[in-house]
């Protein structure tokens, strides 16, 4: 079987989803109750960890690990995003520097700029997508990343994106409570599967 598929199913009640590139299987995506890469919180830092310049912190889903803290004190409130699976027993690892990804976009802000993936090389589309970008966003603050995928697709539709990643950026950066919670559940296997391959 020759070409690239992606197969999208449930395996034992779970979302399932395969990469199958020519006859090989490439990767698969499996649902899980832990968080998924993605998820963001609002947590709280919990006790330093000496030697390892790190925090635990508390999450409605468990304890999470932050690596290189500086003027971070327990009980402060902060948003962290999981950045991989936590290996059994051990806390959720955790970065502060958050990221929105969809299919088109991914939206940076801590990073500001606007970016078009070096992958899409033909500068009149490049210049396409940049307008596009700037259309719905205008001066606005955060960071802009223009995927690969946006390459000869509709400019309504990346337009729409990039306004929706923009938009739950904006809201949960300006999210000023102080209890913790999961404010952004990360992406089931289908959508992944969807937005990255």
């Amino acid at each position: 079987m020759k070409g690239r598929s992606i197969l999208l199913d449930h395996l034992n009640g779970r979302e399932a989803a395969a990469l199958v590139v020519d006859g090989q299987l490439q990767d698969i995506l499996l649902e899980s109750d832990a968080p998924a890469p993605g998820t963001v919180y609002r947590a709280v830092a919990d006790r330093p960890v000496k030697g390892q310049g790190g925090m635990f912190l508390k999450t409605p889903d468990g304890p999470a690990f932050l690596r290189q803290v500086k003027g971070l004190a327990p009980g402060q409130s902060l948003l962290v995003q999981v950045t991989g699976y936590a290996e059994p027993g051990k806390a959720l690892p955790v970065t502060q520097r958050l990221l929105f990804k969809s299919r088109y976009a991914i939206v940076t802000p801590d990073a500001p700029g606007t970016n078009v993936s070096r992958s899409i090389r033909n500068d009149a589309e490049r210049d396409r997508l940049l307008e596009i970008a700037y259309d719905v966003l205008g001066d606005k603050a955060y960071g802009l990343i223009l995927r690969s995928c946006c390459l000869d697709n509709e400019a309504e539709l990346i337009a729409e994106d990039i306004a929706a990643m923009n938009d739950l950026a904006i809201s949960v950066m300006q999210d000023t409570d102080e209890k913790i919670e999961a404010l952004v559940r990360g992406d089931s296997p289908h959508v992944l599967a969807w937005r990255d391959w």
